[in-house]
């Protein structure tokens, strides 16, 4: 076998032994579902009655009116976000209980243990997403996309969960402790609502609506409205791949060189 067959082997390993730990210890995979879920039915029926009154005349918010259509990709974007937080733990756990040590005892590829952590957290992640995306459905959003608009949902979506995968895993390396490793991403999965996932940019005050219209997420949410409900996407589209691509080969180098570090510790 070659280099790259050992290194794919072991990843393989690595990736069946995060998804195990994800089905017996599922409480992370749970909250990731569960906070996405809390906040889009808090928003429809508690909050979509005055906010979707100025977004959408005469949507019935608590009735799964218009407003359901307008902050459900914002929501299920938010589901991405909050998956960064459990591959943090789960990465720091590894770290702090000295599994991490015993792996590079063996012969096994050095890259496969953030690489099955990476991608079991992304294939999670997706599953979670799916499912607030079901429960979106259930409250009456009604997108219009087509098959290959939907496909393109999810390559962004998955594109963005990769970003805060690799960024998250990073965290993780870093974290002294678990609980420390569950904070730091926290920023991250609240701040779609500083973008345009509850309320239109327009509607901000001057200072907020620079930072909500120049952040990362919002240019993610706007096109993933636009894919799905047929509003105007216009260069969202660029900036949303940009952002995904350029925090990807971020979060990827800097888990990369944190790991490196760990090793050298």
């Amino acid at each position: 076998m070659t280099t790259n067959s050992y290194a794919l082997r072991d990843s393989m390993t690595m990736l069946r032994r995060n998804l195990k730990h994800a089905q017996r210890y599922p409480a992370m995979t749970v909250s990731t579902v569960v906070m996405p879920v809390m906040m889009l039915l808090l928003f429809n029926y508690a909050f979509g009655g005055a906010l979707g009154a100025g977004i959408a005349p005469g949507a019935q918010g608590g009735s799964g009116g218009a407003y359901i259509d307008y902050v459900a990709p914002g929501i299920i974007l938010m589901a991405a976000t909050a998956g960064a937080v459990a591959t943090a733990v789960g990465v720091c756990v590894d770290m702090t209980e000295g599994i991490v040590n015993r792996f590079r005892t063996m012969s096994i590829s050095r890259a496969s243990f953030l690489t099955g952590h990476v991608v079991g957290s992304v294939i999670q992640t997706l599953l979670a997403i799916a499912l607030v995306v079901a429960v979106a459905l259930a409250i009456g959003f009604r997108p219009n996309a087509t098959f290959v608009e939907w496909l393109a949902a999810a390559g962004l979506l998955a594109g963005l969960t990769l970003a805060l995968t690799w960024l998250s895993a990073g965290v993780g390396l870093i974290a002294k402790t678990p609980e420390s490793a569950s904070n730091i991403p926290l920023p991250a999965t609240f701040l779609p609502f500083l973008g345009s996932a509850i309320v239109p940019t327009d509607s901000m005050p001057t200072g907020l609506r620079w930072f909500a219209e120049y952040q990362p997420f919002t240019p993610v949410i706007e096109t993933l409205r636009g894919l799905l409900m047929g509003t105007p996407i216009g260069s969202s589209g660029w900036l949303a791949l940009a952002w995904c691509a350029g925090l990807t080969v971020v979060g990827y180098l800097w888990a990369r060189r944190a790991f490196g570090r760990t090793a050298a510790r």
